[in-house]
């Protein structure tokens, strides 16, 4: 186990941290502890997302990278749909 710690890079860690971001978020939707209707639930994925591709960039993978590419789009336009409603009111 040792070694596997040992071998991990700065870009996996960041790439690691990401994921946990992401899965914090979902994990608080379904807690109740966050609105997916808020702002900051697509910041978060956002964030998250783009510290995994970061990691994705030295450690390429096409199925993650393609997931992650949808998941920064649709946090984007989950971005912009808050100030769109936002504005509206």
């Amino acid at each position: 186990m040792t070694a596997f710690f040992d071998s991990l890079t700065i870009v996996d860690a960041i790439g690691s941290f990401g994921a946990l971001i992401v899965v914090a978020a979902y994990f608080a939707t379904q807690m109740r502890m966050m609105n997916s209707d808020d702002l900051a639930f697509p910041v978060v994925n956002l964030l998250g997302s783009l510290l995994i591709v970061c990691s994705l960039l030295e450690n390429f993978n096409l199925a993650s990278m393609l997931i992650e590419g949808f998941w920064i789009l649709i946090s984007i336009i989950g971005i912009i749909q808050h100030f769109r409603l936002r504005r509206a009111r």
